[in-house]
């Protein structure tokens, strides 16, 4: 009877479990579709809303540009010389251009802006869900008649989404700098032949698809984190609950995303 009785139990908790990570996803999925809903609606952007939007937007892209950018430069210019290093050893010179742009400009700069900006900017912001509904601020705004999604998180994931477009675009651009630079130095003899490269890699389905992972990495960071920290129960909340699982979930999105890419840029 024992042995069933544990059985038992731990098939229900198998179900809970299930379940919660279920209605996790399902309310993720729910909140990004209620918040593009409220972007594209020309009210998020009067009065209140808007300003709140305004003040998010800089303060989650402004303070981190130049250093992210900084950063990008300084880890293009290493990757690239040990490629072309390793290329030159191996006979391969010709290859390691094409190869150091798709890998850093298509695949890794977009990855790591999202991530980035998910450390820096739009996991805090779940936090400070939280907290505003710990201390009763959604409550109050719904008393005056004003909408929680529209003055709380609407701001912070437009702040997230335009934080990890404009991270990875200027990233994009300063590596094509650097990786010119790191291998014709500063000279415009390479520019006919990296112009070619850079015409021949970025075809138009390479570019959309490029385009399309960029804007999903963002909504991916700026959602995920949001939804955790207000769906999260805060009588069992323990400190950095939901900040993990909503980690969790959003590294998974972002590993999707990525892998339907490599598909649709090399099958």
């Amino acid at each position: 009877m024992n042995v069933r009785q544990a059985t038992v139990a731990a098939s229900d908790r198998v179900w809970a479990a299930l379940g919660a990570h279920g209605l996790a996803w399902w309310r993720s999925i729910y909140l990004g579709a209620a918040m593009l809903v409220l972007v594209l609606s020309p009210s998020s952007y009067r009065g209140a809303a808007g300003r709140a939007m305004a003040r998010q937007i800089y303060l989650q892209t402004g303070p981190v540009l130049l250093g992210f950018t900084a950063l990008a430069a300084l880890m293009c210019a290493v990757i690239t010389h040990i490629v072309v290093v390793t290329a030159q050893s191996y006979g391969l010179s010709r290859y390691a251009l094409e190869m150091v742009v798709r890998v850093l400009v298509i695949e890794l700069i977009p990855l790591t802006a999202a991530l980035f900006v998910a450390m820096r900017c739009t996991i805090p912001s779940g936090s400070a869900i939280m907290q505003m509904r710990a201390r009763g601020l959604f409550d109050g705004w719904r008393q005056k008649g004003l909408d929680p999604l529209r003055m709380a998180l609407v701001p912070r994931a437009a702040g997230g989404v335009f934080a990890a477009i404009t991270l990875a675009a200027l990233s994009c651009v300063v590596a094509l700098i650097t990786v010119y630079v790191s291998v014709y130095g500063f000279s415009f003899a390479g520019l006919p032949v990296y112009t070619r490269i850079f015409g021949s890699i970025f075809t138009p389905g390479v570019t959309l698809v490029f385009v399309l992972k960029t804007f999903f990495f963002g909504l991916t960071v700026a959602i995920m984190p949001l939804a955790s920290g207000l769906y999260a129960s805060l009588m069992r909340h323990q400190p950095g609950g939901a900040e993990l699982g909503g980690f969790a979930r959003m590294f998974a999105v972002l590993l999707l995303i990525e892998v339907v890419s490599l598909l649709g840029n090399y099958y």
